[in-house]
């Protein structure tokens, strides 16, 4: 089965998509994207991933080309066309095509990118077993929350924790925590979940805000507050969440264990809760 390429309306196989050297997303980063899965063949969340490209392409004064539905209707029929049994779909929005000056052009077109790639599920051990995380100064620019392409930072985050032997890096700004390379972090304390706020600072995920959905539907309490680095390192469970981890616990933080170092009850009730609801 092929990987899909879709470039400015147009399926064509991965392998031929050509972007120009001046595309403002190649020489600036100028640029906003999505990722996002599907179960059964269904993409998950499509509307809430949708509305948060249209808010981070309004963030950057980027007009969004095309409409939800045009989107929508592309997302379907690249899945279709793949034809695998899961997929993992990437969509990205430039700036455009123009010689390269900082100041936005003065007429350009935007460049619309979409990938359609088999999904491969995250191996069930991990899930079974849990992650180790490291924790690091958070460097990246001051709106986390649009998801923009300009993403170094976050590889070079990611890449330190493969080196250490983690799965993923926590951020931290002075002594507050941010969100994971990759991921959004949540922890519990005393039967409740709690996680960093929506702000600037964290990208606030799909999958994240699902997740308190679930919790809050189950009758379990939720603090959308602050977490210092300590009580991130003292807390009774830690578990991440994102659009191709869903929710996945932590045993280690560093050096030190997480509790007794295995997976926490709320952490596997939420992922049962998680799990159920994608099987509806």
């Amino acid at each position: 089965m092929p990987d899909i390429g879709f470039l400015n309306g147009e399926f064509m196989p991965l392998n031929q998509v050509r972007i120009s050297i001046e595309d403002r997303g190649f020489q600036f980063g100028d640029g906003v994207y999505e990722v996002l899965r599907t179960y059964g063949g269904v993409p998950f969340q499509l509307n809430a991933h949708l509305e948060r490209l249209e808010r981070s392409a309004l963030a950057i004064g980027l007009n969004m080309p095309v409409n939800s539905s045009k989107w929508e209707e592309w997302i379907r029929e690249g899945v279709k066309r793949a034809g695998y049994p899961e997929c993992r779909v990437y969509v990205q929005v430039t700036r455009g095509v123009a010689p390269r000056d900082h100041l936005f052009p003065n007429r350009t077109t935007a460049t619309i990118v979409m990938s359609v790639r088999e999904m491969h599920p995250l191996n069930p051990g991990l899930c079974d077993a849990g992650v180790v995380v490291i924790t690091m100064d958070d460097l990246r620019w001051g709106r986390c929350d649009i998801k923009s392409i300009n993403l170094l930072p976050n590889v070079l985050a990611r890449q330190r924790a493969s080196e250490a032997g983690a799965f993923e890096a926590i951020l931290f700004r002075g002594d507050t925590v941010t969100e994971g390379a990759v991921s959004n972090v949540m922890i519990v304390r005393a039967g409740h979940v709690i996680t960093p706020p929506e702000g600037m600072h964290i990208l606030s995920g799909v999958t994240r805000q699902f997740v308190l959905n679930l919790a809050h539907k189950d009758g379990i309490p939720v603090e959308e507050r602050n977490v210092s680095l300590r009580e991130f390192r003292q807390a009774e469970e830690v578990f991440l969440t994102g659009t191709t981890i869903e929710v996945l616990p932590v045993v280690r933080i560093d050096n030190a264990l997480v509790a007794s170092g295995h997976p926490g009850l709320l952490t596997k009730r939420l992922r049962a809760l998680f799990l159920e609801h994608i099987e509806r």
